[in-house]
């Protein structure tokens, strides 16, 4: 038996279809039942009613559900320590946090709350958002941060999230500081490009950006020289001042309270997307409930 087994039946017994569910895990749809049957071979039970639609567990299929999420803990917690580390304590909560806002936004947030609340202890999984959302949907984290836009937007809508507003962080174009202004500025024109930092494809900035430069107030003139996922990658290159890129404001307070960068666009080249956390019920844990209580209190719902 695999555990991506058990991880492809989790987010089956979410999503309640075949097609959804492969393509969460990056499948085709035959390969995935194909797992699923597996599964059951190996169980010696079927896990699905067939017979019904849309898709139900059987009796044995969410007795599976009920233990899958602790075992695969558990099993994780294992190799943990196989491999020499130390495990952290019982009560630790699993984040999954996209890579911006484990460096910037969660750091100081986990302070503020920390204030209240009192001392945490955490395990971050940092990834792109899109994996992110997966960890978090597939059991793998308690609590998931991460950025939503009506546009770009990330719904989770199942009885057993909670969502919360954290706050509002705003995308805009930097570029390196010269005497207090930016030394690239938006628009540019069409006889001198700006030099131009961009995201990769498959980054949700990417998206984001493209969405200010299709709707901005007037057409941009740019010049692509660099492009990579991260948007901490995008600021030490704007810091070398090899062109502008848009960060979100967290990630450079203190380059542009330092004067190091400066913004290259007013507010109309801007965008605000929230910060949410959503919080998975189902994992039922004391901590996890007692943390999520205490923030329900001080945040909006989702």
């Amino acid at each position: 038996m695999e555990t991506r087994w058990l991880e492809d039946f989790l987010v089956l017994a979410d999503t309640g279809s075949f097609t959804r569910s492969a393509e969460l895990r990056h499948l085709t749809q035959p390969a995935f039942s194909r797992r699923i049957r597996a599964l059951e071979s190996w169980l010696g039970a079927d896990l699905i009613d067939r017979t019904t639609y849309p898709t139900k567990l059987t009796a044995a299929g969410k007795l599976l559900r009920e233990q899958a999420v602790p075992l695969l803990a558990q099993l994780n917690t294992t190799r943990t320590m196989l491999r020499g580390l130390q495990p952290l304590p019982q009560g630790t909560l699993e984040f999954a946090v996209p890579h911006t806002l484990s460096f910037s936004y969660f750091p100081k947030w986990l302070t503020e709350v920390e204030a209240g609340f009192g001392k945490l202890s955490c395990r971050l999984q940092a990834s792109n958002v899109h994996d992110a959302v997966l960890s978090f949907v597939e059991g793998g984290s308690d609590l998931l941060m991460c950025y939503h836009h009506p546009k770009q937007p990330v719904e989770l809508h199942d009885a057993r999230y909670g969502g919360l507003r954290l706050g509002v962080e705003r995308l805009r174009p930097y570029a390196l500081s010269d005497g207090g202004a930016a030394r690239y500025v938006l628009p540019g024109s069409a006889d001198a490009p700006l030099p131009f930092l961009g995201y990769a494809s498959n980054a949700y900035f990417r998206l984001m950006s493209d969405l200010l430069l299709v709707g901005g107030p007037e057409p941009a003139h740019l010049s692509l020289r660099y492009e990579t996922d991260m948007a901490e990658g995008l600021k030490q290159m704007a810091l070398a001042g090899h062109g502008l890129a848009f960060l979100p404001e967290s990630s450079v307070a203190a380059e542009c309270e330092a004067g190091r960068l400066a913004a290259a666009g007013g507010d109309a080249w801007s965008v605000e997307m929230e910060v949410r956390l959503y919080c998975d019920h189902r994992r039922g844990r004391a901590a996890l409930e007692d943390l999520w209580d205490y923030l329900a209190e001080r945040y909006p719902e989702v």
